[in-house]
């Protein structure tokens, strides 16, 4: 099979089939994209409609993180402290590596500091500064993440958010919690009552508590078309396959006819009569011409 697999209009074959499964690939991995980006922009609709409450209802500054607490929705009121911005290294973001942005938020009524998540940049230098003046703030509430060592990176540049390290380093009294921002309403200047200017800024979709953010309608286009470049390979293997039998039974009818003598049965007697009388035995001629036997007696003399 391997020689019929090896001739050229095989080969060319092969070659189409490979050109198709890349493509069928490539459109497997864009849909697979699709539905994890439909998957997010779901993920974010589920958790505005979950119920909002007030951020000082949920938890209160340095105290345990509240059980229900994870992916509630929570409002808060206050302003950012602009100098003291930090980025989160080593995020990822519809396939990119990033920056997360957080910038502290003080809260009115309580004066404690909350970690906000604003969004994401791939550039750290891009980072923009937190809006000024004061903010009404949405967003996903989310618990303090584990430490990581913060050897290689710049001052201000951590690995993820320690609320440990960042309480010494704002100086001042924590919630022990941060909020992935959804949104940012100015409630002064001129740019009272609108949104917050991002500036570059990706939003970064909170956390829902369930495993997959993948959308079931995309994701199975995804399948569906890597499921198409393995069927350009089968079909390949199943053409070649079918190539080669034919091939077996042409060798087969026309191969050289059975030159073999014919021979009789075993149990048929010849009836040449040469070879059924054997040949005279020569040290017998008068035997064999048909003579009677003479038996020979050897004469002894006697000497007196």
């Amino acid at each position: 099979m391997l020689r019929t697999a090896l001739q050229p209009k095989w080969l060319g074959a092969l070659v189409l089939a490979t050109v198709f499964a890349a493509v069928c690939g490539w459109l497997g991995a864009w849909q697979l994209e699709e539905a994890r980006a439909e998957g997010r922009a779901q993920a974010i609709e589920r958790a505005a409609s979950l119920p909002v409450a007030p951020l000082t209802e949920v938890v209160e500054p340095q105290s345990e993180f509240p059980r229900d607490g994870s992916t509630r929705r929570v409002t808060a009121t206050g302003t950012y402290a602009v100098d003291d911005q930090v980025l989160i290294a080593e995020r990822q973001l519809d396939g990119q590596v990033g920056y997360w942005v957080v910038s502290p938020f003080v809260v009115d009524g309580t004066g404690a500091t909350i970690p906000v998540l604003r969004g994401f940049v791939a550039d750290p230098d891009s980072a923009p500064a937190p809006p000024t003046g004061g903010i009404a703030l949405a967003g996903g509430l989310a618990p303090s993440e584990s430490p990581r060592s913060e050897a290689g990176l710049a001052d201000g540049v951590y690995r993820s958010i320690d609320l440990g390290l960042l309480v010494n380093r704002w100086d001042t009294e924590v919630y022990n919690a941060f909020v992935f921002a959804t949104e940012e309403t100015a409630l002064s200047g001129a740019d009272e009552g609108a949104p917050a200017a991002l500036e570059g800024l990706t939003r970064v979709p909170p956390p829902t508590g369930e495993q997959s953010e993948l959308n079931l309608k995309n994701a199975m286009y995804a399948v569906q078309w890597w499921v198409f470049a393995a069927f350009a390979y089968f079909l390949w293997w199943r053409m070649v396959r079918q190539a080669h039998r034919e091939e077996l039974e042409a060798s087969l009818d026309d191969g050289p006819p059975d030159r073999t003598p014919d021979r009789p049965p075993a149990d048929v007697t010849p009836t040449d009569p040469a070879a059924a009388d054997p040949a005279p035995d020569a040290a017998e001629p008068e035997r064999a011409a048909g003579a009677p036997h003479t038996l020979s007696v050897p004469t002894t003399t006697r000497t007196r």
